[in-house]
C-alpha cells in the first residue's frame, strides 16, 4: 500500500504532548513512514524513552523555542491555549490538527479502516479485534490504547490496507475517522465536563454511525438500550450482537474457573463454532462478539476468529493479574466508570474464594460529581473498599468534590469502606490483610497501579 498525508515529507511534524498513548502511535508510525517527527511532553516517561529509542527528538518542557516554521503541529485536548507551543505555533500561522483530527488524515490511507467505539472496553476490544486480524493474516496496521504483549506494545504498522484504531467519544473526537467499519459497543454516561447528558451523548453517536460509507458496517452491541436508535439513523451495512439478541450471539455460555467464558457463537441463527476466552467476565464475553463480528464483515474464517479470541491474554491494566501476596491474587483495572467498576468486580468475584478487597482511585473531579451516586453504588460486589485521593488528571481542584465525600456516600449504602487517600498510606493499610484466597482489586485510569509495587515489598 502506498501512505501519503499530502504534506511535504520535508516538514517536521511536531508533536505536542507526544508521550501518550495515542500521539505516540501517530509519532512513531509516521516516522516508520518516512516522516520527520518531534515533539515534546512536560515529563520523561517509560513512553517517551521508547519514543527517543526509535530516533525521534523529544524535548522534556513545553517551550516556544521547540517551535519552527517549517513545522505542521499535532496537539492533544490536554493541550490548553497558554501553552508556550501552541502559541507560537498560532504566532507562525503552523498548519495545526487535533490528536483526532490528524489520526483521521491517517486513516484515509486504509481501504479497511476500523474504529472501535463504545463508553466501555475499548482497548480490550481492540486488543481482541486485533488477535483476529492478525490471525486472519491481514498484516494490519494496529493502534491499540495499552500495552498489548501480541505487537509488544501499542503500535503495529503493517503493509496492508486493514487498519484499526480506538475510536474514542471524548468532544466528538471521533467524528475526525469516517471508518470503513465503525463499532459501538456501548453508550452510557461520561465525559460530562464536555457533554450536556446523556442524549447528547446518543446524538453523537448516531452521528458517528452515519459517518460510516454506504458499503461500510455498523456493528452494534443490540443489548444496548440506545442500539435501535443508532442502527435506524444510518444507511450502510449492520451486524448487531449481544447475548440476549443480535444477528452474533453467545449461546450456551460457561464459565471456568477463572471465569473466563466459554460458548457457542451464532451467526444469523447458524452455529459457526465454539469461542474460549482466556479473560474473565461477561462484559468480555459482549467484547469478543464485536471482534467476532467484524471478522466475519472482513470474511475471516470462523476457525481464525477463535483462534485469535483465545490466543489474547489480556491487556496491561484491564483485569491484569499482577501477581500474588500472601497467597492473595493483585489484579490491576483500568475501570474508572460505574458500569465498568461494577463489570470488574463481577470478575474479580468470580476468581475470590476469600474476600474480595478493592482500592479506588476515581478519575478527574467532572466525573466524580457528575456520577457521585452511581459512583456510591457500584460497589456492592467488594467486601471492603478503600478510596483514594482523586486523580485529577487534566483538571483543577474546584473544591466541589473530594474523595472523602465518595467514601461517606458509599458507606450510606451499608458497604465497608474506608477513605486513606494516600497512595503509600493504603499499602501499608492493605497489604497485612490479605490472606490466602483473596483478591485485591486496584481500580481506577490514574496510577492506582503503582500500589503493587508498593505492596509487594512490604
Amino acid at each position: 500500500m502506498s501512505f501519503n498525508l499530502n504534506m511535504d515529507k520535508h516538514k517536521t511534524i511536531h508533536f505536542i504532548g507526544i508521550g501518550g498513548i495515542s500521539m505516540s502511535a501517530i509519532a512513531l508510525l509516521l516516522k516508520k513512514h518516512g516522516y520527520n517527527v518531534t515533539g515534546s511532553d512536560k515529563s520523561e516517561s517509560d513512553m517517551v524513552k521508547t519514543l527517543k529509542s526509535k530516533g525521534i527528538t523529544v524535548s522534556i518542557g513545553q517551550k516556544k523555542e521547540n517551535i519552527h516554521d517549517n513545522s505542521i503541529i499535532v496537539y492533544t485536548f490536554a493541550v490548553k491555549e497558554d501553552n508556550e507551543e501552541y502559541i507560537k505555533s498560532k504566532e507562525l500561522g503552523l498548519p495545526m490538527y487535533s490528536r483526532a483530527e490528524f489520526l483521521g488524515l491517517v486513516m484515509k490511507n486504509y481501504k479497511y479502516s476500523i474504529g472501535m467505539a463504545g463508553t466501555h472496553g475499548k482497548t480490550t476490544a481492540t486488543s481482541m479485534a486485533s488477535h483476529v486480524l492478525l490471525r486472519g493474516n491481514t498484516d494490519p496496521t494496529l493502534f491499540v490504547g495499552g500495552v498489548l504483549d501480541a505487537i509488544d506494545g501499542n503500535l503495529r504498522v503493517g503493509k496492508s490496507e486493514y487498519f484499526l484504531t480506538e475510536a474514542c467519544e471524548y468532544k466528538e473526537s471521533f467524528l475526525n475517522f469516517f471508518p470503513y467499519i465503525g463499532i459501538i459497543l456501548n453508550i452510557d454516561e461520561d465525559h460530562l465536563d464536555y457533554y450536556r447528558d446523556i442524549n447528547h451523548i446518543e446524538e453523537t453517536f448516531i452521528k458517528y454511525a452515519q459517518s460510516i460509507p454506504k458499503n461500510g458496517y455498523l456493528i452494534i452491541n443490540n443489548d444496548d438500550i440506545r442500539a435501535d436508535k443508532v442502527i435506524k439513523s444510518c444507511s450502510c451495512n449492520k451486524i448487531t450482537f449481544g447475548l440476549n439478541s443480535g444477528m452474533v450471539k453467545a449461546t450456551n455460555i460457561e464459565y471456568d474457573s477463572k471465569g473466563c467464558g466459554h460458548f457457542n457463537v451464532e451467526y444469523n441463527n447458524q452455529t459457526l463454532g465454539k469461542a474460549h476466552l482466556n479473560i474473565p467476565g461477561e462484559y468480555n464475553i459482549y467484547n469478543s462478539l464485536a471482534a467476532i463480528a467484524s471478522g466475519i464483515a472482513l470474511n475471516i474464517p470462523f476457525n481464525a476468529i477463535s483462534e485469535g479470541l483465545y490466543d489474547y491474554k489480556g491487556t496491561h491494566r484491564r483485569f491484569e493479574i499482577k501477581g500474588e501476596v500472601n497467597g492473595a491474587k493483585v489484579v490491576d483495572d483500568y475501570a474508572h466508570h460505574p458500569t465498568a467498576i461494577i463489570n470488574a468486580l463481577n470478575a474479580g468475584r468470580k476468581i475470590t474464594k476469600g474476600k474480595l478487597y478493592c482500592v479506588f482511585q476515581p478519575h478527574t473531579y467532572t466525573r466524580t460529581h457528575s456520577l457521585l451516586k452511581e459512583f456510591s453504588e457500584c460497589f456492592g460486589e467488594a467486601d471492603e473498599i478503600v478510596i483514594a485521593d482523586i486523580y485529577a488528571a487534566r483538571e483543577k481542584d474546584t473544591g466541589i468534590v473530594n474523595s472523602k465525600m465518595l467514601a461517606e456516600k458509599i458507606k450510606e449504602n451499608n458497604i465497608n469502606c474506608k477513605y486513606i487517600g494516600e497512595l503509600n498510606s493504603i499499602a501499608e493499610y492493605i497489604a497485612p490483610k490479605l490472606k490466602e484466597g483473596d483478591v485485591l482489586m486496584l481500580v481506577g485510569a490514574g496510577d492506582i497501579n503503582t500500589i503493587w509495587e508498593k505492596i509487594k515489598n512490604i
